[in-house]
């Protein structure tokens, strides 16, 4: 079986220091991002599989009540994860794909209070670090982190273990289509260790219904081609009453397509979460996202980002329009 000595070169990152916080722990509470993706089921998840093979008490949290995307479902561990509980008072805390505290929904004043009982492990170059240790680092996945810290914690993959890691790579990286060849040296691994990718591919991309199909078209149908300076932007809506229509797939198959859009510079999707509350998805190959999101309180990688606001979608448009304006390079 394909087994890559490491994914990060020596001195990436404190690993060592890592592993030994969570093998002196009695138990351990992981918690990853409201609003949860496939990374952050597939490395929280993935994360308490390995410790439990260990001995070590785990589970996950998120700090929602509102359940998770079905597209989802597939992935082992989720049907443990549990929804907007208050954490508990004592264990170790990991955060896993929280860019920030924000993401941690209703945990983030319990964290803020004692960051000494947090370690962060996060893949997004804004993260602060606002735990006691912070494990942070450019990665195409945090599930890519996930499994070289089970180097360090001698733990062996397992077929569940490699589908949730497998999980965060395929769908944080556009199925492959942007990353490092680490993250096909790390794919190869987990095929070689049960994975089926062409099942994963439609449990977790693929799967739309009918109704999808019908939402996704008329959200389209309102595309925005705007100017901001020398770039195009296409913008697109989902409304709360298209976005409570969708499943993730769908909406993550929108977001897709607003960065393949001929003659578009800039992909930009505002999703109404709550009446007049929206959450922004950037992607780019011409402009650095991260700086982008960063300037209206967000942040994410170079391709890939986003942030929140509140107010008329108009007027936020409005003002995403001048801040990249003011970004663009000079023609």
């Amino acid at each position: 079986m394909t087994s890559p000595a490491t994914l990060f070169a020596p001195g990436e990152g404190d690993f060592a220091a890592v592993a030994a916080r969570l093998t002196s722990a009695d138990v351990v509470h992981i918690v990853t991002h409201i609003r949860p993706d496939a990374d952050a089921v597939g490395s929280a998840s993935g994360l308490a599989l390995a410790l439990r093979e260990l001995g070590i008490a785990a589970d996950v949290h998120i700090g929602q009540s509102e359940p998770w995307s079905e597209n989802l479902a597939s992935i082992p561990g989720v049907d443990e994860v549990i929804l907007g509980e208050e954490l508990p008072a004592d264990g170790l805390v990991v955060t896993t794909d929280c860019a920030s505290l924000d993401r941690t929904g209703r945990f983030r004043q319990a964290l803020e209070a004692d960051p000494s009982r947090v370690v962060v492990i996060d893949h997004h170059a804004s993260n602060p670090g606002f735990g006691g240790l912070n494990l942070v680092l450019p990665s195409e996945s945090t599930t890519v982190i996930i499994r070289e810290l089970m180097r360090y914690l001698g733990v062996s993959l397992t077929p569940e273990i490699a589908y949730c890691l497998y999980a965060g790579l395929v769908t944080d990286t556009g199925s492959f289509r942007w990353g490092t060849p680490r993250m096909h040296i790390l794919a190869a691994e987990l095929l070689d260790n049960g994975v089926e990718p062409r099942a994963a591919g439609m449990d977790l991309m693929d799967a739309v219904s009918p109704n999808d199909l019908k939402l996704m078209g008329e959200v389209m149908a309102g595309m925005q081609t705007l100017a901001a300076g020398r770039l195009t932007l296409s913008v697109l809506r989902i409304d709360d009453a298209h976005l409570d229509g969708m499943n993730q797939t769908a909406v993550e198959s929108i977001i897709e397509y607003s960065r393949a859009l001929t003659g578009s510079d800039i992909g930009v999707v505002f999703k109404e979460i709550h009446p007049g509350y929206w959450s922004v998805s950037l992607r780019s190959t011409v402009l650095n996202m991260a700086e982008v999101a960063a300037v209206h309180g967000g942040g994410g990688h170079i391709p890939a980002a986003g942030y929140s606001v509140a107010g008329p979608v108009e007027e936020a448009i409005r003002a995403l329009q001048r801040s990249i304006a003011e970004m663009a390079p000079a023609q």
